[in-house]
């Protein structure tokens, strides 16, 4: 490769990492900042749809985008992705009312949903089988530390700039990264004119938005018996058997489902689903077990996922290295021994567990989870050429979002069971004790804590570490289910004679 060609290859680079760093940044920086959003523009009943509306979009994209790069080229739809991501980050900084702002989040999420996938499929574009793994074990170490950073600097931007720079911050981001793809991805590959699988992409999107809302809706707003949630769940499940029967007769359907008759991919997309719902329940819980319990800002909850970031970064570059040493089915059952470790770990804290205990334990839970970022997309691209690489990779991310949605909605769900049954019993027989306590997100501020007996305190932080801890003991079985799927993988690994079949000529530099 010339020395030119190797300089415009870094900046494209440099561009997709931008890409991805915004995507995957917004999917949590936005959280630490709600709270003062509905303090300035209302909406506490409806605030669960900015989430909801962006996570729909992603969700619903994500796959339909990465076939269409497949067939009509990756650069005009990383491009696409990157403008609407653009756009829907000024209107919503721009919002006026809760309402605005989730409407302004489904059309950032329109952007998201090209963005990830994408990404990550260019890389296998453009670089030979030899530099893969190191290539995307960067854009997995972007992704990791994005996603787990993000809580931090969203606390930070909206103490000092206000939570409108939470969606501002972008713009800069966005426009780099739209200039280094313009004017340095040269994509070469002539592409075929392909027909539109539109009854599945919108079957699709609308099984998606019938699954989030009855996850989002039942338990809170609505009774999971209610007639609401239940039309919900018969509309994601009539919508869902009618987009498998339009994939079966599509000739270019948006999900392959011949691919999954591939080991490697069926069984590194699962991982995906599996490790997905996991790493939601660490990243969300670990914040709240050390505010709730140890007592502290939401800035300093932050600070304590800083430690599993740094695990994931560091293993997530070396397990994109590994990939041309080690089979993915041997860095995965790496992976998965310091992951169960770290959940379990997770498992056994009290009340009583010291901040070093808890950083120890997430730095090991974030050396398992890392290797995924990496690993996992490679193996899902690794069984097919370019023709398909897009809709494999877009899949792959499609059901890592899903495990996580589902992850925390079913998680959730089990610590509120929790924490209500411990508060309970640690009442019982104390008259109006536990009543007067009132909400037990009172221990989630500092000024409410302070003013909370010390009795009752104790009961209170006991009650949530117990019932937090549980909820890691539960995440074991998706992640005991991904050991399994981890031995059920091929023993495929990226041989050093393949390098010869990504000539220059094959590149999209």
């Amino acid at each position: 490769m010339a020395a030119e060609e190797k300089d415009r290859t870094k900046l494209v680079l440099v561009g997709l990492m931008l890409g991805i760093l915004m995507s995957s940044m917004d999917n949590t920086i936005v959280t630490t900042a709600m709270g003062t959003i509905v303090s300035e523009l209302g909406g506490m009943n409806q605030f669960v749809w900015v989430t909801s509306a962006y996570m729909v979009a992603v969700m619903a994209g994500t796959p339909i985008f990465g076939k269409l790069s497949d067939m009509y080229g990756r650069k005009r739809f990383f491009l696409f992705g990157v403008c609407m991501f653009l756009i829907g980050s000024v209107l919503c900084g721009m919002a006026g009312s809760i309402v605005q702002l989730s409407i302004f989040r489904a059309i950032q999420g329109i952007g998201g949903g090209a963005l990830m996938p994408i990404a990550f499929t260019i890389i296998f574009d453009i670089f030979p089988v030899e530099k893969r793994g190191k290539m995307t074990g960067l854009l997995g170490a972007v992704f990791g530390t994005s996603s787990i950073f993000g809580p931090l600097l969203g606390a930070a931007i909206t103490d000092s700039l206000g939570w409108n720079w939470v969606f501002y911050i972008n713009v800069p981001i966005g426009l780099a990264a739209l200039c280094l793809i313009i004017f340095f991805y040269k994509e070469s590959l002539s592409h075929e004119k392909q027909q539109i699988d539109w009854s599945g992409a919108a079957t699709l999107v609308g099984a998606v938005v019938c699954l989030m809302f009855a996850l989002e809706l039942g338990g809170e707003k609505y009774a999971w018996n209610s007639t609401v949630i239940i039309s919900l769940f018969a509309g994601f499940a009539i919508l869902f058997l009618v987009f498998l029967l339009a994939e079966r007769r599509a000739k270019e359907p948006i999900i392959s489902f011949d691919m999954f008759r591939n080991r490697l991919y069926a069984t590194s997309s699962l991982l995906a689903l599996f490790y997905g719902s996991v790493f939601i329940v660490a990243t969300v819980y670990i914040p709240i077990f050390v505010q709730g319990v140890f007592g502290g800002t939401a800035t300093n909850s932050g600070v304590i996922l800083m430690p599993m970031m740094i695990g994931s970064v560091v293993t997530s570059m070396a397990g994109g290295i590994l990939t041309s040493r080690m089979s993915y089915r041997s860095i995965m059952a790496i992976s998965a021994v310091f992951f169960l470790s770290g959940i379990i770990l997770l498992g056994t804290l009290t009340g009583d567990s010291s901040r070093m205990v808890m950083t120890v334990y997430s730095v090991i839970t974030g050396f398992g989870v890392g290797f995924s970022f990496s690993v996992l997309g490679m193996a899902a691209v690794h069984p097919f050429d370019m023709h398909r690489r897009g809709a494999a990779t877009s899949t792959n991310s499609f059901l890592r979002s899903l495990g996580m949605t589902l992850g925390i909605t079913i998680f959730g769900i089990v610590q509120r069971n929790l924490m209500a049954d411990n508060m309970a019993n640690a009442f019982q027989g104390m008259g109006q004790g536990g009543q007067a306590f009132g909400d037990t997100r009172e221990i989630l501020s500092q000024d409410k804590r302070a003013l909370i007996p010390p009795e009752i305190l104790d009961k209170v932080t006991d009650a949530m570490a117990s019932s937090i801890a549980h909820t890691f003991m539960w995440a074991l079985i998706p992640l005991a289910a991904a050991a399994l799927v981890v031995f059920a993988m091929p023993n495929d690994r990226i041989e050093a004679g393949e390098a010869a079949a990504a000539k220059p000529s094959e590149q999209h530099v």
